[in-house]
């Protein structure tokens, strides 16, 4: 699929964090909204992904994480603090 070039304008703080997130996270800001905006085209659409996950286990595991983020028990750690660099 083509791509165009898309021109959004955050606050400076939103800014820092996203970019902040990106370089721990060791993705673009770009791959962020791709992934953000694709995953509310799904929702959207009403695709709950089942078919990407073929494994029960994975799907169990994207679920159970899902979870934790949607009721706020997630632990969440920076790059540093889990690869130890």
């Amino acid at each position: 699929m083509p791509k165009i070039r898309l021109n959004i304008t955050l606050d400076d703080e939103l800014a820092d964090f996203v970019k902040i997130f990106a370089a721990e996270n060791r993705i673009s800001v770009t791959e962020i909204f791709r992934q953000y905006i694709s995953a509310l085209k799904c929702r959207a659409e009403k695709d709950n992904r089942k078919n990407f996950f073929p494994n029960s286990a994975f799907h169990k595991a994207m679920a159970d994480v899902q979870k934790k983020l949607q009721n706020g028990t997630a632990i969440w750690h920076n790059y540093n603090e889990v690869f130890g660099e």
